[in-house]
């Protein structure tokens, strides 16, 4: 069965429009902001597993945004940890000071990865994006 887009074009009802890949692939991305309430990679999550058999841009964007998100988890929690134990010493009484910063990095690359796929562009996170496709320059 097809159907048409607003200019006409036909596709498959099993894919997706260029639009609604590119909504859910700026969703996939905004998802960061779910890191405010504490839920950071979740939202990620639940569009890769809605979407990564309809598209590949939405599948592609989606793991990136979550291995991103997973990755920053994992050096907030690393930076807790090691700021926790030099606090002992006093020195890292400091660096709970950069924590707040810190936590923001994702949060405003996410937001720009957002930005950037709403303006038609294939937005790629250094390293995680080679590692998700292959280290192929083109999403399908």
């Amino acid at each position: 069965m097809q159907e048409r887009n607003t200019s006409g074009e036909h596709y498959s009802s099993g894919q997706m429009s260029p639009a609604d890949e590119k909504t859910w692939s700026i969703i996939a991305h905004l998802s960061v902001l779910a890191a405010l309430i504490g839920l950071a990679p979740l939202g990620a999550l639940v569009v890769w597993l809605m979407y990564k058999d309809k598209s590949p841009r939405v599948r592609f964007h989606a793991a990136q945004a979550l291995w991103y998100q997973l990755a920053w988890v994992l050096i907030i929690i690393a930076y807790t940890i090691l700021s926790t134990i030099l606090s002992l010493v006093v020195v890292g009484i400091f660096m709970f000071f950069l924590l707040p910063l810190l936590a923001l990095v994702p949060i405003a690359h996410g937001c720009y990865a957002a930005y950037k796929v709403s303006q038609g562009e294939d937005f790629r996170y250094p390293y995680i994006a080679d590692r998700i496709d292959g280290g192929q320059r083109r999403i399908v």
